[in-house]
């Protein structure tokens, strides 16, 4: 039985560590006053953004980081679980190096996509591929590509999921618990201003790890003449800190979406290479009729890819989509992605993962389980998480069910004024790299534990 924490100490310790980090980072305070003038909130992308001023990074090398102030952490962020390679790697760093004098931008073909994508495809075993510059513009053509092979509009996701920024999946993301709506009905709500409502009402929501229950969506909407079109779905999400698929799961929706005539797709944008070689579809062994790849595919450059059978991508390559970009398949994103398949990612390194892993989630829950925390730690390759709840998290109702949020906002001050880098939000998740060592696990476990002796003391 766990420990009831007290929030009184909570609340003490948030304005202490608040008060802590704010004080070590007044470089990034001095910036943010320039960056603020004509950068919008002071940063480049709103998830970047923080109160009352963001971290401002100077450098990266390995598995630290170094803000403006001097500060140095281990990064266990990892650019939103993009840099699995870990910070200036040398196979990189010398790849993108000697593709640059010959020229870093032809809006036409270089070998090193053609490998790339060859790679992908022994990989992930599908046949057929594109590429994009983003992880939103790959599940945005993934979708358009998905609709023109089935003539129809309607789109099925996961509630709670993200899949980028555009229009169509910024759909029930972010939802109080009182607005979710009936688990047969999941509600389709925008998920910020600016979104069509005619848009938000032709994506339509259904809870995780319930394959009965989208079946019975799909059979609905096919009664109303809306049958989907496509069900995009991560296979482990990771934006609820990391849920993981309970077992027969992805094998009934493979089954049910196959049955159905609905394409499949896969958002492997965070697990894509960062939990397997091949990434889910690897680790869990089903394999949909498209996946999207980004984030960890180019190494620390802009790059994503849309992969697909035979069947799905001839729309793609009978004129019928117009799967376009300038700069898909730029020569410096694909000489980095062509370096990291081939010299960083090997199996080796996902053995050093796998191990990495075990002893982070062995050491988290030890420290759980001496303290008698609410909560449990879970892993999967170089993804992991503390989630603070008693409850198991299946889907996104039980995540919001089961909230503890000032206690997130606590061990990620704590975590920042220890020497870890991490995302924050309980939404997200640690990326380790394969450069990251037992020392620099060692060091998150330490800092684990100092913060629950701080939270457990009277």
């Amino acid at each position: 039985m766990a420990i009831e924490l007290n929030p009184e100490r909570i609340a003490t310790l948030i304005a202490e560590q608040t008060d802590a980090l704010n004080a070590r980072t007044q470089a990034s305070k001095a910036m943010y006053e320039h960056a603020r003038e004509h950068l919008s909130g002071g940063v480049a992308s709103s998830y970047q953004g923080r109160d009352p001023w963001p971290i401002y990074i100077e450098s990266g090398k390995g598995d630290k980081i170094v803000d403006v102030d001097g500060n140095e952490y281990y990064d266990f962020h990892n650019g939103f679980g993009s840099m699995v390679q870990g910070h200036g790697h040398p196979a990189i760093g010398k790849a993108v190096a000697a593709r640059y004098p010959l020229g870093t931008h032809f809006a036409a073909m270089t070998e090193d996509s053609v490998v790339v994508a060859d790679e992908l495809a022994r990989r992930w075993g599908l046949p057929k591929w594109r590429f994009t510059n983003s992880g939103s513009e790959a599940t945005m053509d993934a979708i358009r590509i998905a609709r023109a092979f089935t003539g129809r509009d309607t789109v099925m996701k996961i509630f709670g999921s993200y899949h980028g920024h555009h229009d169509t999946v910024m759909v029930s993301i972010g939802v109080e618990y009182d607005k979710i709506g009936d688990r047969e009905n999941l509600a389709s709500l925008p998920y910020g201003a600016g979104i069509p409502q005619a848009t938000v009402d032709m994506t339509i929501a259904v809870p995780f790890n319930d394959a009965p229950a989208m079946e019975r969506r799909i059979e609905r909407l096919d009664a109303e003449g809306r049958k989907p079109a496509c069900v995009i779905m991560e296979p482990a999400m990771m934006n609820l800190g990391v849920v993981l698929p309970e077992p027969g799961y992805l094998e009934a929706v493979r089954e049910i979406t196959a049955r159905h005539g609905i394409v499949l797709i896969f958002d492997e944008v965070k697990t894509g290479l960062t939990i397997a070689a091949g990434g889910a579809v690897e680790k869990f062994g089903v394999r949909p009729d498209m996946v999207t790849l980004a984030k960890a595919l180019g190494g620390g450059l802009p790059t994503g890819a849309i992969g697909g059978t035979e069947e799905v991508m001839a729309v793609v390559e009978d004129g019928t989509v117009y799967q376009v970009g300038t700069y898909n398949g730029n020569p410096l994103s694909m000489a980095a992605a062509r370096a990291s398949l081939f010299e960083v990612l090997t199996p080796e390194a996902y053995e050093h993962l796998g191990a990495l892993n075990d002893r982070i989630v062995k050491g988290c829950q030890e420290i759980i389980d001496k303290y008698d925390l609410p909560g449990y730690a879970v892993g999967i390759g170089s993804k992991g998480c503390v989630t603070f709840s008693s409850a198991k998290i299946v889907d996104y109702e039980s995540f919001k069910e089961n909230q503890f949020p000032a206690l997130c906002e606590l061990a990620w001050l704590w975590n920042m004024n220890n020497g870890i880098f991490m995302t924050p939000g309980r939404e997200e998740e640690w990326t380790m790299s394969v450069v990251h060592s037992f020392d620099s696990v060692d060091k998150y476990i330490e800092v684990f534990d100092g913060f629950a002796a701080a939270i457990t003391s009277d």
